[in-house]
């Protein structure tokens, strides 16, 4: 989740607790936004540095360095392709030959190749001599292979290799992984601590609030909203815009993001249907009048539905029109209309 130089201070804080304590592979786990990889990262850093502190990394040191330019001998990063190439790590060098051949396109889940490479990675001798590191992240997109493969490994995990999960969807992972790690939940900061280290990032004090409110008070989904200059100004407009049968409202986001958005539009509608206040909308964003909450559920259970496909939808004009048109019915009628499939 951090960005440049500018470290959240969070992270730091959480950090220090979690090097107090002892334990071979830890979970971090929490929505998305929080920090979970910027975490797990500052861990292995610091598990790695030749010169630590009770805070973490030297940063300077040669350990220190060799992450920094993604060519540490003793850590082992695991991320679907797609990750992999966004955050700089360089992929195995067949599987970049295949990317670059255009014989298929980057994995969008960890790949069982790289989990293999993993296992044989533990069982070498560290080549720094403070012992190896493995981070995986998100840890929920391990498959079913994938996942048994790490499973063993846990289960006998080498003396000297600790291992980091960080995980957006917890819940996802075999619940014998997770009770092979100490879990730490991801601390939520205050709203200013947040909004001064998206000011940080380079967001005036307006465009911060404005961001932070559309993730939901979720720092790292707020910087990566703001850096989408249409869909974040555009944000507070979307349930009038959806409500005017506008299908373009939806032109900024891919489907995946949409029917987020539309989650985000239902569950604020929710909260005011039961007397709550919105989450990621400012209650004048949204209709005046409460609707019926049996509605609101139906239309939140077709959005479910309509995320188990959003990834790969048939045909993604269609869905798109099809989501708008539901959110118009919902939002300016409070009838049931055809649900989205």
């Amino acid at each position: 989740m951090s960005a440049g130089d500018v470290e959240a201070p969070w992270i730091a804080a959480q950090r220090g607790r979690l090097l107090a304590q002892r334990g071979h592979a830890w979970l971090l786990q929490g929505p998305s936004g929080l920090g979970q990889y910027a975490l797990g990262l500052s861990l292995v850093r610091a598990w790695l540095c030749e010169q630590p502190s009770a805070q973490g990394a030297c940063g300077h040191c040669a350990s220190c360095h060799a992450i920094e330019v993604r060519a540490h001998a003793d850590l082992c990063v695991l991320m679907p392709e797609v990750q992999m190439m966004e955050l700089g790590w360089p992929l195995p060098e067949k599987a970049q030959a295949d990317i670059d051949d255009k014989k298929r396109k980057p994995s969008k889940e960890i790949r069982v190749e790289a989990m293999r490479d993993a296992v044989e990675f533990c069982q070498r001798t560290s080549a720094r001599g403070r012992g190896k590191a493995v981070l995986v992240y998100p840890a929920e997109q391990m498959n079913a292979i994938t996942a048994n493969a790490l499973l063993k490994t846990l289960e006998e995990p080498p003396g000297d290799t600790r291992f980091v999960l960080a995980s957006e969807a917890a819940h996802q992972l075999l619940p014998t992984i997770r009770s092979r790690c100490l879990t730490h939940t991801m601390t939520w900061p205050a709203a200013a601590e947040a909004a001064q280290w998206l000011q940080a990032q380079g967001l005036n004090e307006p465009d911060a609030a404005a961001a932070l409110q559309a993730a939901g008070g979720r720092p790292g989904d707020a910087l990566r909203m703001a850096a989408d200059a249409g869909k974040a100004a555009a944000w507070a407009q979307l349930p009038r815009q959806l409500a005017k049968g506008d299908v373009a409202a939806l032109a900024a986001f891919a489907p995946v993001d949409a029917v987020q958005a539309l989650q985000k539009i239902c569950h604020d509608l929710m909260a005011l249907a039961g007397g709550g206040e919105p989450r990621y909308f400012s209650p004048a964003d949204l209709p005046g009048k409460p609707l019926p909450m049996a509605l609101l559920a139906e239309w939140w259970r077709e959005l479910v539905q309509a995320a188990r496909t959003a990834d790969h939808p048939f045909n993604a004009g269609l869905m798109m029109e099809a989501l708008a048109s539901r959110a118009r019915a919902v939002l300016i009628s409070g009838k049931a209309a055809r649900a989205v499939r």
